[in-house]
């Protein structure tokens, strides 16, 4: 979907303290193993700060930054992974609260890593469905220090990691302008990501820790006694969104001078996301998520604001926002930068 007129007025994150993949080993949570074959560096580690609490902190960054009064903020958009806090309660509302503190609309965008990515599209039609408003508030935030998550162990694809973001969307010029937006799925294959796990109640309301290497090795055994688990090439479909979102956007992939992808480990990445668009790490933004880890949506605006306030993306650059979700679901988004970075280098 191609937009005009819709603007990146403010960005902000909230990225925690570090911790090293080498300390993780070296206190037997992280296998030496995968350490070396990821190429992972480090991660983030909110501790007991809770998730809401950090969106709060990022969003605060955002408004700053795009200079709007809190009157114009017209709608949130939360986007999650994670547990936010207790059950029958809406952090939405509670970031609300404690940002612009307005009687909006807060909604909750539960769509895995894609969740910023479908938050843009999502903030984008709601501005265009009224002129009279101006701006929306993109956040998305997770802390996975739950008893039920250990996060060193829960994949072999990534880590997971804490982290917050926010973006201010808005019908005014800011330092990006929102491009295009595209996504795709194969629903045969959420049938991966559920693994051979029972429906109702939920695993996590009887106690159950996330696994997603259980899930996957319930597939091995299946496929070992002749029944595969369900297929699909996520290399093409990744390849195909971006190929339509970019010709919608009247741009070919020379023009993306850079990519600002999710955290997995390097092989991975690799052969999912960065092999099929015929980008390499230094095009994409490896050298920063090996450093961060898998923090959710929280990548895509990490990375962003990474590359615009280092001066690596400059006025007329176009960055891709691209990232994946179980469903099987790709998305990614297009846009373009307008306006220096103060201080960029």
């Amino acid at each position: 979907m191609r937009f005009d007129g819709i603007h990146l007025a403010g960005i902000g994150t909230h990225l925690p303290d570090r911790v090293s993949t080498e300390d993780a080993v070296a206190a037997g949570r992280y296998p030496a193993a995968e350490r070396e074959s990821s190429g992972l560096l480090s991660i983030g580690d909110a501790g007991d700060l809770p998730a809401p609490d950090m969106a709060i902190r990022a969003a605060n960054a955002a408004l700053k930054q795009a200079d709007h009064e809190a009157a114009e903020i017209c709608k949130l958009f939360h986007s999650t992974v994670h547990y936010q806090g207790p059950d029958v309660w809406s952090a939405p509302h509670y970031i609300v609260r404690n940002t612009v503190d307005r009687p909006i609309s807060a909604i909750e965008v539960r769509h895995g890593c894609l969740g910023i990515i479908e938050s843009l599209e999502l903030g984008a039609n709601h501005l265009l469905a009224d002129p009279s408003r101006t701006a929306v508030l993109l956040t998305t935030s997770d802390n996975f220090n739950t008893p039920t998550v250990d996060r060193w162990t829960v994949s072999k694809l990534f880590v997971l990691a804490d982290g917050a973001g926010a973006i201010v969307l808005s019908t005014r010029p800011g330092f990006a302008r929102l491009v295009a937006t595209g996504a795709r799925s194969i629903p045969r294959m959420e049938e991966l990501h559920r693994g051979g796990e029972q429906m109702f109640p939920p695993g996590i309301t009887r106690g159950e820790p996330l696994d997603l290497e259980r899930r996957r090795t319930y597939w091995a055994r299946q496929w070992a006694a002749g029944s595969p688990p369900p297929m699909g090439h996520l290399g093409d479909l990744v390849a195909e969104v971006v190929r339509e979102t970019v010709a919608e956007a009247e741009l070919t992939m020379d023009d993306i001078t850079r990519v600002a992808h999710v955290s997995f480990a390097q092989d991975a990445l690799r052969d999912t996301f960065l092999d099929p668009i015929g980008i390499d790490e230094a095009r994409g933004t490896w050298e920063f998520v090996r450093r961060t880890g898998h923090a959710g949506p929280s990548d895509h605006v990490a990375g962003l604001e990474h590359l615009w306030t280092t001066g690596a993306v400059r006025t007329g650059d176009h960055v891709l926002l691209l990232g994946g979700t179980p469903g099987f679901e790709v998305a990614c988004a297009i846009v373009r930068i307008t306006e220096d970075a103060a201080g960029g280098r």
